[in-house]
């Protein structure tokens, strides 16, 4: 079922404010303004991308209320580089956030309360940025706008290249009657093929002057449970209202410009998007039925704290997410991978390939410090001692392995991550979503291994632990878990097992 929302046309000297408004656009490369970025990054890694953000940028960012978002301020000269960070999956550039919105108590008080709040919002320097942005990827050569997964933050399905993005602000001005608003998605989208009369005459004429109207869409994310709206509701009223507003035209598939409407609770946070596709695809081409998201793995490295000359191993590679992401950010450490499958092998080398001749291509010297081997996880083909980390996405017996195979395979990979990795000053940083298998494994290990914290992060919707462990200083041979022996659990050992629930 559509929505139709039918909205008067503008007065002459509405169009004039807008352009005046538009029409502020300055070349923000000259004028170095600051500005707030939001960002949105892996649920559980927030301090983490904190971090990188503030070594990178030298920049304090702050964790949101909402979970999986970050913002913090910068200088418009630093825009480029913040697309360079690692951590981040998708930005968008802040119009204005409020601590503390106070809502009204009915649906249509709300729905006046978008109309106004469009009207008072500081639009202009949001739309500096948004150029300017344009501008930074169309000098890095960017591939045209494919179709992200719905995985990807902000709902986007399908884009528009910018490269169709007029320059002349007041070429952003057209005039409009219709909105519709699609009830199973929460955005604003364009009318269907029974356009009005007068709307296919307005778009004649567009296409007779030569004008490129500007098109925009609005994605509402919302939580909270004292709301008396849906995000479909807040999309389409607060979408009416900017369309009203920039006389812009609605289109959810092929828009220029994607307004973002956050919510949670009583936190609202209007912006303007950066990105089409979430910033994580950049390393990996040939991907397999688990592949890692980049960004975190990213994440999970910098839990590692990775050393000059370290031997960082990932003894359950699959296509090769991890130890990529490392190499192209750790270069000065030594990578080692493997699987015990042919075909993850197989992928892992095709993106190694792949990588190799990106960094070829932009004129970076050829090679990686990485090798890619098939093995035996249960029976590495290395020097006992001789890892300084080992890291990986283990499987969690859902569309790799299973639950029951996992509590015989946890064990054994335990002990021989143990045996490889270097005694008392090795660390392992292992991903799982069968945590009540896990902690029992590393209940029977807890003479070879520690646990110092976990962090807890949402894979494809699955809750899912980052253990990070430290090896004990005891030399592999000399304790009854190399040969498996069961025990009974101790208290502290006993809370650990705990977790499991969580």
């Amino acid at each position: 079922m559509h929505l139709v929302c039918k909205l008067p046309i503008k007065t002459t000297e509405e169009k004039d404010f807008n352009r005046q408004v538009v029409s502020g656009v300055h070349i923000m490369q000259e004028l170095d303004q600051t500005v707030t970025i939001g960002a949105t990054v892996p649920t559980g890694f927030e301090h983490t991308a904190a971090e990188e953000v503030q070594e990178k940028l030298e920049a304090t960012a702050r964790v949101s209320k909402n979970r999986g978002r970050i913002y913090f301020d910068i200088t418009t000269d630093k825009l480029f580089k913040v697309h360079q960070l690692k951590s981040l999956d998708n930005l968008f550039v802040v119009v204005k956030d409020y601590d503390d919105y106070q809502f009204k108590t009915t649906k249509e008080e709300v729905q006046l309360d978008w109309q106004e709040l469009a009207t008072k919002l500081p639009w202009t320097n949001a739309l500096e940025v948004w150029k300017l942005n344009n501008s930074i990827k169309k000098k890095k050569g960017r591939r045209k706008r494919t179709n992200p997964t719905k995985s990807d933050q902000c709902g986007n399905f399908s884009t528009k290249s910018t490269d169709t993005v007029p320059s002349d602000p007041e070429e952003l001005l057209v005039d409009l009657e219709a909105l519709e608003v699609k009830e199973n998605q929460r955005d604003v989208s364009s009318q269907p093929e029974d356009d009005s009369e007068e709307e296919k005459h307005s778009e004649i004429q567009d296409q007779e002057s030569g004008v490129t109207p500007l098109k925009f869409r609005v994605t509402c994310n919302r939580a909270g449970d004292k709301h008396c709206f849906t995000s479909n509701d807040a999309a389409r009223d607060f979408g009416g209202a900017v369309q009203e507003f920039f006389q812009w035209k609605a289109d959810m598939t092929k828009f220029d410009v994607e307004v973002l409407l956050n919510i949670h609770n009583n936190e609202v946070v209007v912006g303007i998007a950066l990105t089409v596709e979430s910033l994580h695809r950049r390393n990996i081409t040939h991907f397999g039925p688990t592949t890692l998201r980049s960004t975190l793995a990213y994440g999970m490295l910098r839990l590692c704290k990775p050393q000059v000359s370290d031997v960082i191993v990932d003894p359950m590679c699959g296509t090769g997410a991890i130890p990529l992401e490392g190499v192209m950010e750790w270069q000065n450490s030594f990578f080692l991978a493997g699987d015990n499958n042919g075909t993850a092998v197989s992928r892992s080398v095709n993106n190694i390939k792949h990588i190799v001749k990106r960094t070829h291509d932009e004129g970076s010297p050829s090679g990686l410090p990485l090798d890619i081997v098939q093995w035996d996880l249960c029976n590495l083909p290395m020097r006992s001692s001789s890892v300084d980390i080992i890291i990986t996405d283990m499987p969690f017996g859902k569309r790799m392995g299973s639950k029951k195979k996992n509590w015989e395979l946890y064990p054994l990979c335990l002990r021989e991550m143990a045996r490889v990795c270097k005694p008392g000053t090795g660390k392992a940083v292992l991903l799982t979503q069968d945590k009540k298998c896990f902690l029992k494994a590393l209940l029977q290990m807890e003479g070879l291994w520690r646990k110092s914290h976990t962090v807890w992060v949402n894979v494809g919707g699955l809750h899912a632990g980052v253990f990070v462990l430290k090896r004990t200083a005891v030399v592999f041979g000399t304790t009854s878990e190399d040969v498996m022996e069961p025990h009974t659990a101790t208290g502290s050992q006993k809370e650990n097992m705990k977790d499991a629930s969580q």
